[in-house]
This record gives C-alpha cells, sequence and structure tokens, in this order.
C-alpha cells in the first residue's frame, strides 16, 4: 500500500511538469472495492471489566485477628433420649471473650478480557477464652452439652473456594462461586475429625453499564444464616458521580456505605452476616450416643470498616462494631447427614441458646489487586 502511494506521488510530480496528453481517456476509480474495508479494531470484540471505579480493594492474601468483648450465652435444655435425662439450661459467662485468626487467599488462576478464574482458601477461628465455668444449682448442669465447647473448645472452619467472572460483551456478565468449608470444634491438625463439610453456591446475572455502577440478581445456597437455605441473591457496586462516595451490596450477605476520601483512604458502614453449621466432635454427654450434632451458628456484624494504604499494594483494614447473634442453636442428626429446614420448616432444635450480643474488632493485613 506504501509502494503504491508513493508510486501515485511520483507520477503526479512528474506529471506536473509534463504536458497533459489529451488523447489519453482515463478509466474513472471504482471506489466500491474499499466498502469492506474496516479497521482491526472495530472487529475485535469488547467485554467489561469486573472493577468499578473507586470500589474498595479487592484482597488477594490477608492475615488477621478477630477479637469479641465479654458476653454470655444461655445454654438451654436438653432431653437426652439414651439416658432419659434433662440437662437444664445453664447460664454461662465468657469473662475474657473470644477471638481467632483469620487467613485467607484468593489469587487469579486465569485473568483475561473474556473470562478471570480465581481460587481461594481460608481459615477462620474462635477460641473461647474461659478458664472456668461456675455450675448452677441444677444436679447434673456440668455435664450441660454446651458447657464444654465453651470451656475447652473452639470453632474452626478451614475452606477452598472458587469464583469466576464471565464477561458476554460490554454489557452483561455472569459470576458463578462455589466453596467447600470443613467446620467443627476439631484441632487444626486433626484432620479425621473433619467430616460433613458444608457447600455453599451462587450464580448471579448482571450488567455493567458503566464504570461507575454493576448491578445483578441471582441465586444462592448459603449457609450464612447457620442453616442450609436457598436464598435469592442482589448485586449493587455503584460509585457516584463526584466519586466521593458510594455503595457496595451483596444483599442479603452483606451492604456497606462507602465514603471514599482520596485514593489510598475509604471507610465502609454497614453490615454483614457470617454463620456456618459447625460439627461438634465429642461434647461431655454424647459420648453414648450415635447421633452428630452441629452448631448451627450465624450472627450480623454491624460495623464501620477503615481500609488505607500502608506501603503500595500492602493495606491495613480495621473494622469495629457490634455482633449481633442472629442463631446458635443445636440440631441432631439421628443418620449423621444435614438436612434442610428452610424458613418453612417446624424441625425442633435439639438445644436452644441465646448467645448475648457483644462488641468486636477485627484487624488484617492485606495484599490487594492492583
Amino acid at each position: 500500500m506504501v509502494r503504491f502511494l508513493f508510486s501515485i506521488l511520483i507520477f503526479s510530480s512528474v506529471s506536473a511538469y509534463s504536458q497533459a496528453d489529451t488523447t489519453i481517456v482515463e478509466d474513472e476509480e471504482d471506489y466500491s472495492m474499499y466498502d469492506n474495508l474496516e479497521f482491526v479494531d472495530e472487529a475485535a470484540k469488547r467485554f467489561c471489566t469486573s472493577k468499578v471505579l473507586d470500589l474498595s480493594p479487592a484482597k488477594l492474601i490477608w492475615v488477621g485477628y478477630d477479637y469479641q468483648a465479654p458476653h454470655s450465652l444461655n445454654a438451654g435444655t436438653y432431653l437426652d433420649q439414651n439416658i432419659g435425662i434433662n440437662f437444664d439450661s445453664q447460664e454461662v459467662e465468657i469473662p475474657s471473650g473470644a477471638g481467632g485468626l483469620r487467613l485467607g487467599a484468593n489469587i487469579p488462576v486465569i485473568s483475561r478480557n473474556n473470562i478471570i478464574i480465581q481460587l481461594g482458601a481460608n481459615l477462620q477461628q474462635t477460641e473461647y477464652y474461659v478458664n472456668q465455668v461456675e455450675d448452677m444449682s441444677a444436679p447434673l448442669s456440668k455435664f450441660h452439652p454446651m458447657r464444654d465447647l465453651i470451656r475447652y473448645g473452639r470453632l474452626n472452619t478451614m475452606g477452598l473456594n472458587s469464583t469466576i467472572f464471565k464477561p458476554f460483551n460490554e454489557n452483561y456478565f455472569l459470576v458463578a462461586q462455589v466453596s467447600q468449608d470443613w467446620n467443627g470444634d476439631y484441632e487444626l491438625g486433626d484432620f479425621n475429625a473433619m467430616h460433613n463439610p458444608t457447600t455453599s453456591a451462587a450464580l448471579i446475572f448482571g450488567k455493567k453499564p458503566n464504570d461507575r455502577k454493576q448491578i445483578g440478581f441471582g441465586f444462592s445456597r448459603t449457609y450464612r444464616g447457620g442453616q442450609l437455605m436457598y436464598i435469592p441473591v442482589m448485586l449493587l457496586n455503584w460509585t457516584a458521580p463526584s466519586r466521593k462516595w458510594g455503595v457496595e451490596v451483596l444483599a442479603p450477605a452483606r451492604g456497606h456505605y462507602r465514603r471514599t476520601f482520596n485514593s489510598r483512604t475509604l471507610m465502609l458502614i454497614g453490615y454483614e452476616m457470617e454463620g456456618n453449621s459447625y460439627v461438634l466432635s465429642n461434647p461431655t454427654m454424647f459420648s453414648n450416643s450415635n447421633s452428630t450434632f452441629a452448631l448451627r451458628r450465624s450472627e450480623l456484624r454491624f460495623r464501620a470498616v477503615l481500609e488505607t494504604s500502608i506501603k503500595g499494594f500492602i493495606w491495613l483494614s480495621w473494622q469495629v462494631g457490634y455482633r449481633y447473634n442472629y442463631r446458635y442453636n443445636v440440631d441432631e442428626w439421628s443418620d449423621g447427614k444435614d438436612f434442610y429446614r428452610g424458613f418453612l420448616g417446624d424441625q425442633p432444635y435439639a438445644i436452644e441458646n441465646d448467645l448475648k450480643g457483644t462488641l468486636y474488632s477485627m484487624v488484617t493485613i492485606n495484599l490487594v489487586s492492583p
């Protein structure tokens, strides 16, 4: 093409200095041959990205500690069908509170314009800081099934997860997420105690009309309520035109108002629901029972979160708030398998407990995505 244009220029310059030959009739050029030509960029398909302007940074690796202030537990009554003894309710004080490690990673293994696949792992601990539990006046209260969990136990969660972001074009996308968690009062080194894992999944179809907004709707299988639930979900990430504030919502799991101070500091105010189903390995009075017992634990955390860059992509996240207990009951699985109660099920709990609310604080150090 360059040579062709160059030849035309040379011919034009030569003909400008020569006498025109009026006897030669030139054919008119047919420009229709160029109708099908187009730029390469126009043929390439474009895809929307998973990012929204000024969204709180995605965490690749994090390590932290969660602490809950002193509180109490009203352990409910329980009738042991095997030995025919009714264990009365008991008030248990947790004078030094509870706490534990928070570790996790969420690494992109495939990151292309038309698909992003992430793999992750996490560890969560809750250890009850109790040296002794005073018995109530009830004769066998010291054998209450919740007593050893609070006195000696800790609740652990180890999990694996994967998230897929699949854009279809410049506006529409699909998010798929699946996770499997092993929960219980086991020791971390006792892998034989890890059984009955919980599986969660979500599928969301969404639209991204511009770089400041994502919205989507879908369906989820989740244990955040402490027990198996199937619920609709809504995704909304939005940044105001001023870029000073916005919202980050994945309802009903969490929702936050975001205030952006600058590119390195922001604050979130809102809530998050945490929960899972924990297998109890060997409470005191369950030793003669063939049943499996699971603690249905769920809590709402109303919080303020400050996130700021320490250096580069290393960020500090500090949250403070109030932990409200949503569910802390115990189910008995006669066949050793979980069951679905949902919102309408009337299956009774083996033990109905009342864990009191308390203040809490959590600090994490995070390596965030660029």
